[in-house]
């Protein structure tokens, strides 16, 4: 399902009774880009949405979903066709996004659950995050795997390709972008996984990397893997 993006940034622009003026220059955009973006006349990158959907203070899934209900779904997914409630999503009930310079987000089932934002997503050949060539960053964690092509992350002064069956996982706080240097689309999984103890809702997180890890849930799994490692290491070394 093909959406336009850029009426639902305005509707929840308009209900926080923000200007166009003030939006677009805390975001660091010109008025009238923001206009175009609001009208559907162009596309935001994915730099320029992260922007933008934080300082409203919303978050991807929650502007998706709400693009969603504005279709006439409800919450709990009874108005999926198959009527699966949220538990199975087909192939076209995917909320799609479509961005500046080819590329293109789904959101995948997350069983009415906002623990984290289950995207599709690609890049066609010469895309890339930010076609200003500007790193960004935001308040969450970044889980994914190559399914298809060719893809560059480049994280601070790293420079990272990664390739079908490969996976890359980081605090994307750091300055990060990806770019699709190839021939050929590249395809994956990504899943964002919010920090949900952030208190800010401006764009101080764009800035220079913070030196301070994000909170991560108590007893996620990755901390019962830590748990297990360790206990493995105590084994082994006989303690």
């Amino acid at each position: 399902m093909n959406f336009d993006i850029g009426d639902e940034l305005r509707r929840v622009r308009v209900s926080r009774k923000l200007s166009l003026r003030s939006v677009a220059s805390a975001v660091g955009v010109s008025a009238s880009l923001l206009s175009q973006v609001e009208t559907g006349k162009t596309q935001p990158s994915v730099s320029t949405l992260y922007a933008l959907v934080n300082h409203l203070g919303i978050s991807l899934d929650g502007l998706m979903k709400g693009m969603s209900q504005s279709d006439g779904e409800t919450p709990d997914g009874a108005g999926y066709e198959d009527g699966h409630h949220g538990i199975v999503q087909r192939r076209n009930e995917n909320p799609l996004i479509e961005m500046e310079n080819g590329v293109v987000w789904e959101r995948l089932a997350d069983g009415g659950r906002d623990d984290a934002d289950p995207l599709m997503v690609t890049y066609e050949p010469g895309s890339s995050s930010s076609v200003e060539g500007k790193m960004m960053r935001h308040d969450a964690l970044e889980y994914g795997v190559i399914i298809e092509g060719t893809l560059t992350l480049r994280i601070e002064n790293e420079v990272h390709e990664i390739y079908p069956g490969d996976s890359f996982s980081f605090d994307a706080n750091r300055l990060h972008m990806y770019e699709n240097n190839s021939a050929k689309p590249a395809r994956g999984i990504w899943f964002v996984i919010g920090n949900k103890d952030s208190k800010s809702q401006d764009l101080s997180n764009l800035g220079p990397a913070k030196t301070a890890a994000p909170s991560l849930p108590a007893k996620s799994a990755v901390d019962v893997l830590n748990v297990m490692g360790d206990a493995k290491t105590r084994k082994l070394n006989g303690r």
